[in-house]
């Protein structure tokens, strides 16, 4: 199933409850006085950030959401009961935009939370109207309506780790071999459309769409791809062996970064050089010390051989360990 990404729903809050007319029952007076209680206040609507992926599949067929009415008043001046809130849960990363009214939500923190609609207010039972002119008040009124609006929500993914790269530079394949994350792979440009997540020991690493030449400027999977790494902590670079001049390649993603707002190419990076087993060893070992120049870690793997991307692996948590607990503090 592809990772949804972008979605545009309704929402309403609830209805208040209607006041209602009552009288008290005394003996021998046919109307002891108004005695009619308000409606409750219909719920409000609330929207959520959970540390969730795929919260957004559960959206697909179902596009229109109510928070509960509110109950009507009843007898002995008695309330109505307010309606239940609603929570509608986005990812961490998701930009909720309320179309009707232009007010903009950022989920960036797990447990962040906004009312953002109000319940309409219980309307009037008869008792409300009671007065010196009037003792005996007919009248009652009914629950004021709730706000209603349409959502249009944008996730930008938060991962620590995103693979970025040409295409067929092996990202889907490192990413189930570091998380079995059994994404798609296949031996044509573009395999991945959808960004691709997983899971190692509790780090996040989501296989990025690939990149091409001009992608800054919105060719190929363009603004898709730079929009979802905005917000990730550190960038994996993949380069293939296969790349008839690896260096070129490396340099071309990092200008397409560079054109991209946001600073993406300031983030931490680290070097991945795939598919070793094209070229010979000393191929690689000279590769290695070329791309060790540009001082970022540099790592060397076939992606079909366990032992190496076992070391890559220990070597990335190592990595994320040390930059993520200090940019925390």
């Amino acid at each position: 199933m592809a990772f949804l990404d972008e979605i545009t729903i309704t929402a309403k809050a609830g209805n208040g409850g209607d006041g209602v007319v009552r009288w008290r029952r005394e003996k021998f007076i046919a109307k002891g006085g108004p005695n009619g209680g308000d409606g409750g206040r219909g719920g409000h609507v609330y929207i959520r950030a959970v540390r969730s992926f795929r919260v957004l599949d559960q959206y697909r067929s179902k596009k229109e959401f109510f928070a509960e009415d509110g109950k009507p008043g009843s007898s002995r001046s008695y309330t109505g009961a307010d309606g239940n809130r609603l929570t509608i849960d986005f990812p961490v990363g998701s930009v909720v935009t309320n179309v009707t009214n232009g007010m903009v939500y950022d989920l960036n923190k797990e447990g962040q939370e906004f009312k953002i609609l109000t319940g309409g207010n219980g309307g009037y039972g008869n008792e409300h109207f009671k007065s010196s002119t009037n003792q005996a008040p007919e009248k009652a009124t009914k629950g004021w309506p709730g706000e209603e609006a349409e959502l249009h929500i944008v996730i930008s993914l938060i991962a620590d780790v995103g693979l970025i790269g040409f295409p067929n530079a092996g990202k889907s394949s490192l990413l189930n071999v570091l998380t079995n994350a059994q994404a798609k792979v296949g031996d044509y440009p573009f395999t991945t459309l959808d960004p691709n997540l997983g899971d190692l020991y509790g780090y996040i690493i989501a296989d990025i769409p690939g990149l091409i030449e001009g992608a800054s400027e919105g060719k190929g999977l363009g603004h898709t791809f730079l929009r979802h790494i905005s917000k990730t902590k550190v960038l994996v670079h993949l380069i293939s062996f296969e790349q008839p001049n690896m260096m070129k390649a490396y340099e071309t993603i990092r200008s397409e970064l560079e054109k991209y707002e946001g600073n993406l190419d300031q983030k931490d990076e680290i070097i991945l050089l795939t598919k070793t087993d094209t070229v010979p060893p000393e191929v690689v070992e000279a590769t290695v010390k070329k791309f060790e120049k540009l001082n970022k870690p540099v790592f060397a793997v076939t992606l079909f051989d366990d032992s190496s991307v076992k070391d890559f692996s220990d070597d990335l948590v190592r990595f994320l360990k040390k930059e993520i607990v200090s940019e925390e503090k």
